[in-house]
């Protein structure tokens, strides 16, 4: 069997890792990318990758009684480490199929087993992350992972955070080495790799002592997703990522046809459709079943915007009952936090067992408002004692740096001012790139827009945009 050395030689020679400029996703330049997918037309090579995988868990302490490999590149190297070693191996879907059993994980298993997670690159740890969370979500504990290559850009150590070892059996710096030494790289290209490193590391954490260190790069919709509990949080930034939008179409008309024809005409370019189904003058139950028909064929997701505002026992009943019955249909909806907590204890007691999602009005856009200062810090406070019901916040500035939550701006406008009734309008690069938030919200920049299929169209790309400016990720 090769050593490390002559393994990173090998993985070189087939052009696995390579070095010069490569444009990632996110349109920085990286002068390193690995392409480890090339290795499957090299089956002794793979063998000896495998092995080399199973030799650097063989010397630790995990325990396993599975091995499921991150797909799709380390599938085959799992197959390679189970058949070999005689462990029963997991397979998980990308996503689940729809027909049939509908599984995310294949294979044969008992509830409370450990797995040992295989993967072939870690940069940020999310694919690893992903596939924990699906393997958890059957009943199946990971405690333990395992990689060929570690870029060394923080990946190692957020999963540790989540309570995963991740074993290596070689990092960024062993490669640089190695490669040096043997006259594969010169000094300059070595620096640059370094400086690359130091200039694109993954925030650990989200702690305040780390908050006051400041981000170098915000995480991809997709990174984020992946630290996601929450479902309807995971599901939307999912939805971000795969149709690149981050915008949420208010649609503040009071048909319910009209409503409809946005909705169907409009939606393959948001994330979110905003309601406010008290304002529909002709509302009727089967409204309902036409939006959601839309919501699924178009891939969005539906936001009441109720603003709850009442003692626990009374949104209850507003959530759930009336002719609205919100909960039945809404994936999101909001609450000012005026009344206390019990508001949020009152919407969670009906929306999650349902799986619903809950936004905390922490700030609002117009003009003199009082949801400032001790309000918003209070409402924070309340989103982080419930965040497995709260997953965000309506807001005009980014509230905290945990990446389990969402922030949504109101009065979103391709140019700034204010409208006769106090409402301030904020531009998609203020709100996105300069303010940090998530989602733009818009509405008459919309509806009221000559054409609403362009005006949505130039909306999108002007947030999508604004989001790549100031996000990060490794995949080219």
């Amino acid at each position: 069997m090769r050593t490390l050395e002559d393994l990173i030689l090998q993985l070189f020679q087939i052009q696995a890792v390579k070095f010069g400029s490569f444009t990632l996703k996110s349109g920085i330049q990286s002068p390193v990318y690995f392409d480890l997918r090339v290795i499957v037309s090299y089956p002794g090579l793979m063998n000896e990758v495998a092995e080399f995988l199973w030799d650097t868990v063989a010397k630790t302490d995990a325990e396993f009684q599975r091995i499921c490999g991150v797909p799709y590149t380390a599938l085959p190297l799992a197959t390679l480490m189970s058949a070999k070693h005689n462990v029963p191996m997991l397979i998980r879907r990308k996503e689940a199929k729809d027909y049939g059993t509908k599984k995310m994980i294949e294979g044969s298993f008992e509830n409370g087993e450990k797995c040992l997670v295989v993967e072939d690159v870690v940069t940020s740890g999310s694919s690893v992350m992903e596939t924990v969370q699906s393997l958890a979500g059957v009943g199946i504990n990971v405690t333990d992972a395992v990689v060929l290559l570690d870029r060394q850009q923080g990946g190692k150590q957020r999963l540790e955070q989540k309570g995963i070892k991740l074993h290596c059996v070689s990092g960024m710096s062993d490669i640089l080495k190695i490669l040096e030494k043997h006259n594969k790289l010169d000094s300059n290209t070595v620096e640059k790799v370094h400086q690359f490193i130091a200039d694109n590391t993954f925030q650990i954490d989200v702690t305040e002592d780390q908050e006051e260190k400041g981000s170098k790069q915000t995480l991809r919709y997709h990174d984020r997703a992946a630290l996601c509990s929450h479902p309807v949080a995971k599901q939307l930034l999912n939805i971000m990522e795969s149709k690149q939008t981050n915008l949420c179409f208010s649609a503040d008309v009071t048909k319910c046809e009209e409503v409809l024809q946005l909705a169907d005409l409009i939606g393959e370019n948001i994330c979110i459709l905003k309601t406010h189904v008290d304002i529909l003058e002709d509302f009727h139950e089967g409204f309902i079943k036409l939006l959601q028909q839309l919501a699924e064929k178009h891939n969005f997701l539906i936001f009441e915007d109720r603003k709850f505002a009442d003692i626990g026992n009374t949104v209850k009943h507003q959530y759930s009952n009336g002719i609205y019955k919100i909960s039945e249909w809404a994936d999101i909806t909001n609450a000012h936090t005026v009344p206390g907590d019990g508001v949020v204890r009152g919407l969670k007691e009906i929306g999650l067992p349902k799986e619903r999602g809950c936004l905390l009005v922490a700030e609002m856009s117009p003009q003199g408002n009082l949801a400032t200062g001790s309000y918003t810090k209070a409402s924070i406070k309340m989103a982080e004692d419930n965040a497995d019901y709260v997953m965000g916040f309506i807001c005009t500035s980014r509230l905290t740096k945990d990446p389990r939550f969402i922030h949504m701006t109101p009065g979103v406008q391709l140019s700034s001012g204010s409208d006769s009734l106090g409402q301030q309008y904020l531009t998609p690069e203020e709100v996105i790139t300069k303010r940090g938030n998530d989602i733009i919200i818009v509405g008459r920049g919309i509806y009221k827009a000559d054409d609403p299929c362009m005006a949505a169209k130039t909306y999108q790309e002007a947030g999508y945009q604004a989001y790549l400016k100031q996000s990060v990720d490794f995949t080219i």
